[in-house]
């Protein structure tokens, strides 16, 4: 069945959610304190035995400084500066294994795959520790530091995200010109918060991308992880309204009005996890040229393979030459 609306209701729905007065000097002020930590670009070639790719174990400086870890995975042989796609993880996962997802490189692209700090062990492999505030929170990450937007957990990732662009941008195997951003599910809502974080990306997909519109998902679906934040104000009565005041500044609905790159985006209609009306409140106000595939069958998983076609014909049209 369908777990949320309708196509016609889709295409009139409008998030509820609220902008702070202060979300840009918020972010102009985060990403400047990163920003005075030298990028710090390491890579370590990975012996992989392949013959038509080059794998790097590569760390950066994220958030305060911290370093992140993640792959760069080059097609071999070509020396002239190539297009980059940076990718973000879905909820649970981090960099995985080297020899995984060797799509974008395959494609022609200069590919970093960004870790994801503190998670990477639900089903893929991470190196990140997350060294930030601890305080009560619900198992999982969605609740850590919830009750300030200065220390809420996805101030920290989302930092990370950005710096990632600036890692990529910053290697001579790069065009700096060409730099695009992808992700599915948590992936897909940090590649909407880079997109409307940085004006200097080429192109941007998310497919079926959490964090987006929290004051109607917390209404619309009871899986997790969005359930973690249901969890905690069961216990934490009173604390409504300071909790969904942290995560408007971390909604991809107030960072798709801000952003200029053009995208693509997916939903699927019977998606419990991400509701597909979340995502349309992204939609609908997103400030570039957009487009959105909608999955009329599918659940969380979207168009699997498909979207990630979708992508590649997206960015090669907007990124011309590759």
């Amino acid at each position: 069945m369908l777990t949320d609306m309708s196509p016609e209701d889709l295409a009139n729905y409008r998030s509820s959610q609220v902008n702070p007065d202060d979300f840009d000097a918020f972010w102009t002020r985060t990403l400047a304190e990163a920003a005075g930590h030298d990028i710090d670009v390491r890579l370590t070639e990975v012996p992989a035995g392949l013959a038509t790719v080059k794998i790097y174990d590569v760390t950066f400086k994220g958030f305060a400084g911290q370093d992140v870890r993640g792959w760069l995975r080059l097609p071999a042989g070509v020396e002239q500066p190539l297009p980059a796609v940076v990718q973000y993880v879905g909820y649970g996962g981090g960099r995985g294994h080297h020899l995984e997802n060797l799509f974008w490189a395959s494609a022609g692209f200069a590919h970093l795959q960004m870790d994801t700090r503190g998670q990477g062990s639900s089903w893929s492999l991470g190196a990140t520790p997350d060294e930030g505030p601890s305080s009560a929170q619900v198992p999982g990450v969605m609740t850590r530091g919830i009750l300030d937007p200065a220390t809420y957990y996805y101030r920290r990732l989302f930092t990370d995200a950005v710096r990632a662009v600036d890692a990529v941008r910053s290697l001579d195997v790069v065009d700096a010109d060409r730099v695009s951003v992808v992700g599915g599910s948590q992936g897909g809502g940090m590649a909407l918060a880079v997109s409307g974080l940085r004006s200097d990306l080429a192109a941007s997909a998310a497919f079926v991308p959490f964090l987006c519109d929290f004051p109607r998902a917390v209404r619309a679906t009871d899986s997790y992880p969005y359930r973690e934040i249901l969890d905690y104000l069961k216990v934490h009565r009173g604390e409504q309204e300071q909790v969904h005041r942290t995560l408007s500044y971390f909604d991809g609905v107030n960072f798709a009005a801000r952003a200029t790159a053009p995208i693509y985006l997916s939903a699927a209609l019977r998606d419990a996890v991400c509701p597909p009306s979340t995502i349309f409140g992204a939609y609908h106000v997103y400030g570039g040229p957009r487009e959105i595939k909608i999955w009329e069958y599918n659940g969380h998983e979207g168009g699997g393979i498909l979207d990630e076609e979708g992508a590649l014909h997206h960015f090669r049209t907007q990124l011309k030459g590759v």
